[in-house]
C-alpha cells in the first residue's frame, strides 16, 4: 500500500508558475512508476505527465509539453510536477499516482493502470 500526497496547488494568473509536489508513504516509492492526471469541473480525468521509477523515462500529453516537467526525487519519497506558462485551461484538480513496476524504464498513461492515487490540490489559473 503506497499512501500520496499533494501540495502546491493554488491560484495564479496566466503565465505564471507553479510547482505541485507528491510525497509517497514508503521507502519503496522508488520500485514505482508515477504519474500526474488532472480534472475539470464537469469533464473526465485527464493524463498529464507520467515518469519511470527511474526517472530516466518521461511522458507528456500533448497540451502540457514543453510547459510541464515531471521529475522525482526517490531520496526523498516526492515526485514534482513543475508548470509553466499557465494557461486557464489547465484549472482543474492535479492528482499523482503510483504504480509497482519491476522495470526501470516502464510509465504508464492510463489511469486505470494506477491502483494508488492521492486526494488532489487545486490549480486554479486567472486569465
Amino acid at each position: 500500500q503506497v499512501q500520496l500526497a499533494e501540495s502546491g496547488g493554488e491560484l495564479v494568473q496566466a503565465g505564471g508558475s507553479l510547482r505541485l509536489s507528491c510525497v509517497a508513504s514508503r521507502r519503496a516509492f522508488s520500485n514505482h512508476a508515477m504519474g500526474w492526471f488532472r480534472q475539470a469541473g464537469g469533464k473526465e480525468r485527464e493524463f498529464v505527465a507520467a515518469i519511470s521509477r527511474s526517472g530516466g523515462n518521461t511522458y507528456y500529453e500533448a497540451s502540457v509539453k514543453g510547459r510541464f516537467t515531471i521529475s522525482r526525487d526517490n531520496a526523498k519519497n516526492t515526485l514534482y510536477l513543475q508548470m509553466n506558462s499557465l494557461k486557464f485551461e489547465d484549472t482543474a484538480v492535479y492528482y499523482c499516482a503510483a504504480v509497482f513496476v519491476i522495470s526501470t524504464s516502464t510509465y504508464y498513461t492510463r489511469g486505470s493502470d494506477y491502483p494508488y492515487w492521492g486526494q488532489g490540490t487545486q490549480v486554479t489559473v486567472s486569465s
